[in-house]
This record gives C-alpha cells, structure tokens and sequence, in this order.
C-alpha cells in the first residue's frame, strides 16, 4: 500500500509502484493521453510529482529510444495514476512502467481518485506533496516534512538539470536535414529536451548544448548563426545568471534568438518583463494556441508553471501568441530587432502534429 499527502493534508490512499521509500515534490497534474515516458524523462519537470489525468498508463511499456533526457538524477519525483497496466503490449516496448521507474528510482502511486486530485489542484493550486509507502511513518509526521520541503517559488533547478560541459547535439532518431547548408547554433541548456535537439538538427543545424551558466565571451568566441534557449524546470526569476546572459547576448549578439518555455521566460525577463506562478500551470499535450499574425490556432504542447506578465510588459515586445484557455502570454517578438522571438510552448512536441513546426524553420530562415 502507498499514499500520498499534500501540504493542506488532503490524502489519498493506493497502492505502491516504482521505487520504494518516501519522495517529495510539487504535485501537478497533465493532462496528455500518451507520452508518460517523454514526461518523465523531460528535465521540465524536476522536483514534481505528476498527476496523469489519463486513466490508463503503462500499457505500451517504456523504451530506449523516448528518453527526452539521458540524465535522470534531476528529475520528475513520482508519478499518480489511476488505472497501471502491467501488460505491455508494442512491438517498441523495452520494460514495463513497472521496471522504467525502478530502473530510476521513482515512486509513484496507482489505485487513486486521479479525478478529485486534479480538481483539488485545479481548486487549490499546485501544492507540495509526498508519496510512500512507509508505513512506520504517520500522516502527522509525513505532513510536517512536506511542510518543511521546499516550495517552487525561488527555485533555480535550471542549475540542476543543465549540463555541466559543451557537447555536440545528436539525433536520437533517424530524420533528414531540410535545408542543405548548416547553420552552427549554440543551445543554452537549461533542461534541454531532446527532441528539441532532433527538430534543430533536421532543420540543417549543427548544434553545441553548452550549460545554462555559459559566459557570454565563450558564445561569441564560437561565432554561432544563432542562439536557441532551451526550456527548464523551476522559476525563472531566479536564474538570474542566465537572464544577465542574456541582456549581454541582445548587447553583442546581433543573430537570431530563438526560445521555447523557460528560455522564453528568460529572453522576457531580460528584456525588463516580468513573470509569475500559475496556478496550477498548463501541462498537457492539447493546449490551444492563438497565433495572433495569421490568426490560427495551433495545438501545442505544454509544460509550464510560470507566465510572463502582461502587465508592465515592455514597448519594446510584442505579444505574437495567446493562450486561449486563460488569454496569458504563449509567444513574444522583439520588436526593434525581427530575429529575437520565444514562445511558451512545444513546437518539438508535434501534438499538431505539425501546427508550430513553421518556428524552427522560421529560425532556419531568419539564420539564412
């Protein structure tokens, strides 16, 4: 037997799955019907415990190939499920769920009311929360440590996840280049996925992953055609080194800058924005996406808990994206220079499937 508790000490009594022990972490929920492999592997999600509103998991099993990073150890905490599958039926499959999260280390949860968990966040906001399975340690005692661990707000887990040296981008997948010239691109790593590092590649880029704290001397000594800013956990408000990189990049740098989610939030930031905590954040594989230039919607894929604010929100940005469910920021421009733009989503996600591919080959054009 498992549960899991949350900090205003709502619990929910299931039954144990994946790594044994106790974990912590902010409870959330996603709203994707497919993808729990990609999920739990995307750096996004380091220091959360992920609600699946899909009742069904695990019954296509877990591979080698869906990893969206190979670096586990800043990672999803545990996973909420309603219904586990232990039969794992596709001819890819590697391992069970099962296996996958012992394999790592994860605890998760199954037998639960994932529905009344989703709507007390959707009511409540994300909270702190915990999984176990010890059964020597009281609800009181459980309660007091999830009390005590830390909150999202303040966080810099883009330090955590990022890589701690350069390293040449690969395809995990087999893909063909569009475009015939390459185009040398920096990716700032601040919990980069790697299907992202497959979209640049097959769009004719040549990329170099650097870590997230990367001065802006070693950038320009490489003379990149462009500097992408990858997506991340925690808030970006605290990642001040990077949103100083940044400002010096829009100083000196005067290529295109290209960013997705957390890079999105650090270009607005450095550029005098500002953002806030979602409530409960988007996570999911069909958000709806108004493109605000051509006026059609896209649907995205996203993971996110914070937002640029559209109060305070410099002259010199332009909103070119709007979230339909809640009319917050998706996508911005810099407005004096045409190659600077982010948007607050994933395109590499394809849930489209193909709706936002135009912004990598925008960034290919604007390089061109």
């Amino acid at each position: 037997m498992a549960k899991l508790l949350l900090e205003d000490g709502r619990e929910f009594q299931g039954k144990s799955l994946g790594a044994s022990g106790t974990s912590f972490g902010e409870l959330v929920f996603n709203t994707g019907m497919t993808g729990y492999q990609e999920t739990m592997t995307d750096p996004s999600y380091a220091g959360q415990i992920i609600t699946f509103t899909y009742p069904e998991i695990g019954n296509y099993g877990c591979n080698n190939a869906d990893y969206e990073s190979p670096d586990l150890q800043a990672r999803a905490k545990g996973m909420v499920l309603k219904n586990y599958s232990p039969i794992v039926s596709n001819f890819r499959a590697q391992e069970s769920l099962d296996e996958f999260l012992k394999k790592h280390n994860i605890a998760a949860i199954y037998d639960v009311d994932t529905r009344a968990i989703t709507k007390h966040i959707r009511d409540k906001g994300a909270m702190r929360a915990a999984i176990t399975d010890d059964d020597s340690l009281t609800s009181e005692d459980l309660l007091k440590q999830v009390q005590a661990s830390p909150s999202m707000d303040g966080q810099d887990l883009a330090s955590e996840v990022s890589c701690k040296a350069s390293y040449p981008g690969k395809l995990s997948v087999k893909s063909t280049e569009l475009f015939s010239k390459t185009y040398k691109v920096i990716a700032l790593d601040f919990g980069i996925k790697q299907n992202i590092t497959n979209k640049l590649i097959s769009h004719g880029c040549e990329v170099e992953v650097v870590p997230a704290n990367t001065s802006i001397d070693y950038i320009l000594e490489q003379n990149p055609d462009g500097v992408f800013l990858s997506n991340g956990p925690g808030d970006p408000a605290a990642v001040d080194y990077a949103i100083e990189t940044v400002q010096e990049l829009l100083n000196k740098f005067g290529k295109p800058i290209f960013g997705i989610c957390l890079g999105h939030q650090i270009l607005a930031l450095a550029c005098g924005a500002n953002t806030f905590k979602l409530k409960f954040g988007h996570r999911g594989a069909n958000q709806p996406i108004k493109n605000l230039k051509t006026g059609k919607i896209e649907i995205a894929s996203h993971n996110h808990g914070f937002a640029v604010s559209k109060e305070g929100l410099p002259e010199n940005l332009e909103i070119t994206h709007l979230n339909i469910n809640d009319d917050t920021v998706a996508g911005l421009r810099l407005k004096n220079r045409n190659n600077v733009f982010s948007v607050q989503y994933h395109p590499e996600a394809s849930p489209g499937p193909h709706d936002s591919d135009y912004l990598f080959e925008q960034f290919v054009a604007l390089m061109q």
